[in-house]
């Protein structure tokens, strides 16, 4: 359920890898290549609860997965109207990028109605999703997640169980705060590099092959060069992720310092540019304000995997060895 940059990709996966799908959006034209490729689709989320062992929801908001679940004819009634075959329980897998204690909140509902809960993100990008190359976090019982890694196995290539049910969405969030602390750092190397007299094509290959290098230069730096800045991530979805972070850190009463500059940066720039400008672009606050065009030929304008797609395998956590 979600049809969207990330879901459809990993719905895309799924039926590559000879899944029985069945799909739902509330846009019809994201439904219309599974369903010529053959999948079915549902009524409502109660009929896709009802028809399938697993209902996977990849949406934009923790308020859009509480919908499509509790709803009455959501999810969970159809979870409740069926019988859990011998097989074992009906699983919810939350994919999207939410807050920790929404989903456990909904997990706690789902056990009700006699169903199991993962929360799964992943991370990597869209053109990763794409070819089932992503990394995906796994929160949840083990036995859940032991049910559910054929299916994440074919959507991603790294799958690390995190521990309990909502853990997962914690390292997201982390892993994307991360990712936006870097965005912005690498949009100032970048500007600086200009301004000191450097060519950008030869600063971007300094970075890569120095101790700068991280996943978001070699992709999100080379849209900004390009000038697409396409990454298909929106800056209403960073604040998202990036408030999510702030929550917890509040949470816990810590004094963080670069968390408050990254959510006032992007609020700034979604106002400036619109929630819906592709998150890249936050570069054009330092490009406006500097009077300066950041680009360089010859870098793509948006980003395709080009390692093949390989068999996905669990992640197995390294510890030190007891005293």
């Amino acid at each position: 359920m979600g049809l969207g940059n990330v879901g459809g990709k990993l719905a895309g996966s799924l039926q590559r890898n000879g899944f029985e799908l069945v799909v739902r959006d509330l846009d019809a034209t994201a439904m219309a290549p599974f369903l010529n490729a053959g999948a079915s689709t549902a009524a409502s989320g109660a009929d896709l609860g009802e028809q399938c062992d697993v209902v996977i929801t990849c949406l934009p908001t923790p308020e859009a997965s509480a919908a499509v679940l509790e709803a009455p004819d959501g999810v969970l009634a159809g979870f409740a109207a069926a019988t859990a075959d011998s097989s074992g329980p009906k699983i919810w897998a939350e994919m999207s990028t939410t807050d920790h204690h929404e989903v456990q909140r909904l997990g706690a509902l789902v056990h009700a109605v006699g169903g199991a809960a993962v929360d799964c993100p992943v991370s990597g990008g869209c053109h990763r999703a794409a070819t089932g190359n992503i990394s995906i976090f796994a929160g949840g019982e083990r036995d859940t997640f032991e049910a559910m890694l054929p299916l994440l196995t074919a959507m991603g290539r790294r799958i690390l169980h995190t521990g309990a049910l909502g853990s997962a969405s914690i390292l997201k969030v982390v892993t994307n705060y991360l990712a936006t602390a870097n965005l912005v750092s690498l949009c100032e190397a970048l500007v600086t590099s200009q301004a000191a007299g450097m060519d950008l094509a030869t600063a971007y290959e300094a970075i890569r092959i120095s101790s700068g290098n991280s996943f978001v230069h070699e992709t999100e730096s080379q849209v900004i060069l390009n000038g697409s800045r396409d990454i298909n991530f929106t800056m209403d979805l960073v604040c998202k992720d990036i408030g999510l972070f702030a929550d917890i850190a509040s949470e816990h009463s810590l004094p963080l310092e670069l968390s408050p500059v990254l959510v006032d940066i992007f609020a700034d720039g979604a106002v400036r540019y619109g929630a819906r400008e592709r998150s890249p672009n936050i570069i054009r606050r330092l490009e406006e304000a500097t009077r300066r065009t950041i680009r360089a030929p010859g870098f793509p304008a948006e980003m395709v995997d080009d390692e093949p797609e390989m068999p996905g395998a669990e992640v197995i956590v390294r510890r030190g060895e007891d005293s």
